[in-house]
């Protein structure tokens, strides 16, 4: 029964009403020694962090008036997704993703300033130690995809260039596929570079194409039950550092794309999307001639100062 039903009975029974004054009564207090029970914590941030999760998480459930069964089903989902993660596949970011908590998160601590270029979501596929290329390299190592040739440069809110900045590149072959999802050790489709002098970079890679994040566990599960898509709009992803500027991470995304504002993390905001102009086989800006088609994109990088 809903709050809205007991409510109505209530108003047609005198007894009713007194009861559910009295359920709702103890179900607060066990919400008030729940939170009492945080009161020596000697973390103050932590404390607050926790009651914080205890009055969200039972005002939730008191309001579907949550079931033992439902309840039950909830624990077995949660054990689920942290059996399903391991070192290539992180289970839980992708429910983060799938909720829109991480594009919050990343809101919140990536607030607008002046131009900055905007961040979006880290996803569950980077991996530390990602192979050095020199400025205009290929970065794609064998992967399957249409070259894309990627320019840009990386500023300051002030316009200032930004040397030597280190730019981290990821993304999926055009079978939607990381590297690390092939489960043979393979390393391809992800590299790091440094700008140049002048703030400037370039490199090969390969055109985004949309993608499902992996749905064959328990978030994909959810999504189905719910009616939900796993499709990722195409993207590259970006993580820019520099001495003094506030890390960025973020992806750039197919103007036109078919799965569009509908992707499934929240990730595109409309200063992300940038034209991908494609080309038939020929010569490219720096001397390669490719057999088949190609694309290029341009991507200017703006970074916030740091806190």
């Amino acid at each position: 029964m809903t709050i809205e039903q007991e409510r109505a009975n209530a108003e047609l029974n005198p007894s009713t009403e007194q009861a559910a004054r009295e359920q709702a009564a103890r179900e607060q207090a066990l919400v008030d020694t729940v939170l009492g029970s945080f009161g020596e914590s000697p973390n103050a941030r932590l404390k607050e962090v926790m009651k914080a999760v205890v009055r969200h998480v039972h005002a939730a459930a008191r309001e579907v008036r949550l079931t033992e069964a439902e309840w039950n089903t909830m624990i077995a989902f949660l054990t689920e997704t942290g059996q399903t993660c391991t070192d290539t596949r992180q289970e839980f970011i992708l429910l983060s993703d799938v909720l829109g908590l991480s594009m919050q998160v990343i809101g919140m601590n990536n607030p607008s300033v002046a131009n900055a270029t905007e961040a979006t979501v880290f996803g569950p596929f980077f991996v530390e130690g990602s192979p050095r290329i020199e400025l205009g390299q290929d970065m794609s190592f064998g992967a399957k995809g249409e070259p894309c040739w990627v320019t840009g440069s990386v500023r300051d809110v002030h316009g200032k260039p930004v040397p030597r900045a280190r730019i981290e590149v990821w993304e999926a072959d055009e079978d939607g596929q990381y590297d690390v999802q092939y489960g043979d050790d393979r390393v391809a489709a992800r590299a790091h570079l440094f700008a140049d002098d002048s703030g400037e970079f370039r490199f090969w890679g390969m055109t985004p194409t949309p993608y499902p994040i992996p749905h064959d566990g328990p978030v994909g599960r959810m999504l189905s039950a719910v009616g939900r898509s796993p499709m990722r709009a195409s993207h590259l992803h970006f993580m820019v550092t520099a001495p003094g500027l506030r890390r960025l991470v973020t992806h750039i995304f197919v103007d036109g794309d078919e799965i569009g504002w509908k992707d499934a993390v929240f990730g595109v905001k409309e200063s992300l999307i940038k034209a991908f102009e494609r080309h038939p086989s020929g010569p490219t800006p720096d001397g390669r001639v490719v057999n088949g088609s190609w694309s290029d994109v341009t991507f200017d990088i703006v970074l916030a100062p740091g806190t």
